[in-house]
């Protein structure tokens, strides 16, 4: 019979903490593996960028650029993947595509400021996309299957159609 007080590890499964700074015999005393004398030997040291009172480099050298806050972050879906989702019965070929339909077949796994169509791959369904932007091999691809595309203005109210 099993006893509560007789219940152990397997030997070796919990390892012991390093006490440091228990004597030169534990291996780990004297210094308590820091090395020996200066600042980052001492605790409360985070000196990431310092160079000793120097400018860092990191102010050293020129900035360049800049983040355009205006940018839009499109999801990138192409003709092959659309083409693949319809096959699996993911997307509906009669429906309107677009980024919430996409979403909800999980082709995209979040929204962002639209959907843009690309090229790669092969259509080969008839479809009607509702989008952001298109690019001029997804357009002939999705126009030689008979397809439509809306292009979205920023504000996703349609502003032009490419008529298939």
């Amino acid at each position: 019979m099993v006893k509560l007080n007789e219940i152990s590890d397997n030997p070796g499964a919990a390892k012991e903490r390093t006490r440091v700074g228990r004597g030169i015999g534990s291996g780990k005393g004297k210094t308590g593996g820091r090395g020996v004398k200066g600042q980052k030997s001492r605790s409360g040291v985070a000196i990431k960028g310092f160079e000793g009172g120097q400018m860092p480099i990191h102010r050293r050298l020129p900035k360049r650029g800049f983040n355009n806050i205006f940018a839009l972050h499109f999801n990138e879906v192409n003709v092959g993947r659309i083409q693949d989702a319809i096959e699996a019965g993911k997307l509906d070929a009669a429906q309107v595509i677009t980024n919430e339909v996409l979403l909800e077949a999980g082709i995209v796994s979040k929204l962002r400021d639209g959907v843009r169509i690309l090229g790669q791959g092969e259509l080969k369904a008839k479809v009607s996309f509702a989008v952001a932007g298109a690019s001029k091999p997804a357009l002939a691809a999705i126009e030689k299957a008979g397809g439509s595309v809306t292009i979205l203005a920023a504000d996703s109210a349609p502003s032009e159609v490419a008529d298939a």
